[in-house]
């Protein structure tokens, strides 16, 4: 048991990276065995996530979750702040704007849209629960936008890791709504083709849940919603703390 908690300890991120495949690998089979896919794995995957962050932070005390549990130390760096930023950069980077010109001003328009109805609701929502700090305000919203937007946004203006844990929570509960309700709503909406995925993908932005919610839809249609939801993601992360944040701080 030594010799095992000694290699799981010296290669914590190799062991992050395989929990998080067998989780991901259980969600997937809870998902097509019990729901039939119409619940996608990755909304069950993150829900056992959750409740594994929930587990981790009783059994040590910590307030990291799983990654203040020693073998799972590795958790913490895979997502930590630097996977984060890189799997952005990362998703951007194979974007390019000729391609977001084959949706049409509509496709333009539905990101803006998007970006700014999501973070008014999820302002909106702060204020009704008391908060007057522009900071708390303008992080909350950016949460509301996507549960990367939140962060990125908190980070940059100096919101406090309260703010910043509730605009991530903010931004999961988006993500598995959009997860759950696409291929429920997706033949009211006529979502079965190329453009009105990425109108779709800009309005809902939630990267995470488009792609899962189009996947359990029309497998096909899932590059197109994801291109405009990666700008939307973006987008957010440029408006979030700069003019969306002066905004707010002139109102309050």
């Amino acid at each position: 048991m030594d010799i095992i908690e000694t290699v799981f300890v010296r290669n914590n991120l190799v062991v992050a990276f395989a929990v998080v495949g067998v989780v991901m690998w259980v969600s997937y089979f809870l998902a097509d065995k019990l729901t039939a896919g119409r619940i996608h794995g990755s909304a069950i995957a993150i829900a056992l996530g959750l409740l594994a962050a929930y587990w981790g932070g009783t059994v040590s005390g910590g307030s990291r979750g799983v990654a203040d549990v020693t073998l799972l130390g590795g958790i913490g760096l895979m997502g930590g702040g630097m996977m984060r930023d890189f799997a952005i950069v990362a998703t951007a980077f194979g974007v390019h704007i000729s391609e977001l010109k084959k949706a049409g001003i509509a496709g333009v328009i539905s990101i803006f849209a998007g970006v700014i109805v999501s973070f008014v609701v999820g302002a909106s929502v702060a204020v009704m629960f008391g908060y007057t700090d522009p900071t708390a305000i303008t992080t909350i919203g950016a949460g509301a936008v996507t549960y990367i937007v939140g962060p990125v946004t908190g980070e940059a203006i100096g919101a406090s890791d309260a703010v910043i844990t509730l605009s991530v929570a903010a931004g999961l509960v988006k993500s598995i709504l959009v997860m759950i309700g696409t291929p429920l709503i997706a033949k009211r909406i006529g979502l079965d083709n190329p453009q009105s995925a990425m109108v779709f993908g800009g309005l809902m932005g939630t990267t995470s849940g488009v792609a899962a919610g189009l996947a359990a839809t029309d497998p096909k249609l899932v590059p197109y919603g994801a291109m405009t939801a990666t700008f939307y993601t973006g987008l957010g992360c440029l408006l979030g703390p700069s003019v969306l944040y002066f905004i707010v701080s002139a109102m309050f």
